[in-house]
C-alpha cells in the first residue's frame, strides 16, 4: 500500500514556474514508477510526465515536453514536476500517481490504467 499526497499547486501567471511535489509514505517505494497526471475540467484525466523506479529514463507528453521535468528523491520518498513557461492550457488538477509494474516501458508507464495508487491531487491555474 502507498499513499501520496501532492503539494505546490496554484495559481499564477502565464509564463512562470512552479514545482510540485508528491510524497509518499509505504514500502517499496524505490520499485515503483511514478507519473504525473492532469484533468482539466470537463475533460479526461491525462498523462503528463513519468519516471522509472531508478530515474534513469523519463517520459513526457508532447504538450509539455520541454516545458516540464520529473524528478524522483528515493531516499526521501518524493517526486517532483518543474512546471516552467506555463500556459493557461496547463490549468488543471494535478495528481501524482505509482505504478507497481515490473515491466517500466514508455508504453507501461504512461499509461493510466496502469497506475496502482493515486494522491487527492492539486490545483494549478494559470491565467494570461
Amino acid at each position: 500500500q502507498v499513499r501520496l499526497v501532492e503539494s505546490g499547486g496554484g495559481s499564477v501567471q502565464a509564463g512562470v514556474s512552479l514545482r510540485l511535489s508528491c510524497v509518499a509514505s509505504g514500502r517499496d517505494f524505490s520499485m515503483y514508477a511514478m507519473g504525473w497526471f492532469r484533468q482539466a475540467p470537463g475533460k479526461e484525466r491525462e498523462f503528463v510526465a513519468a519516471i522509472t523506479y531508478s530515474g534513469g529514463s523519463s517520459y513526457y507528453a508532447d504538450s509539455v515536453k520541454g516545458r516540464f521535468t520529473i524528478s524522483r528523491d528515493n531516499a526521501r520518498k518524493m517526486v517532483y514536476l518543474q512546471l516552467n513557461l506555463l500556459k493557461p492550457e496547463d490549468t488543471a488538477v494535478y495528481y501524482c500517481a505509482a505504478c507497481s509494474s515490473p515491466v517500466q516501458t514508455a508504453v507501461v508507464i504512461t499509461a493510466r490504467n496502469n497506475y496502482d495508487y493515486w494522491g487527492q491531487g492539486t490545483q494549478v491555474t494559470v491565467s494570461s
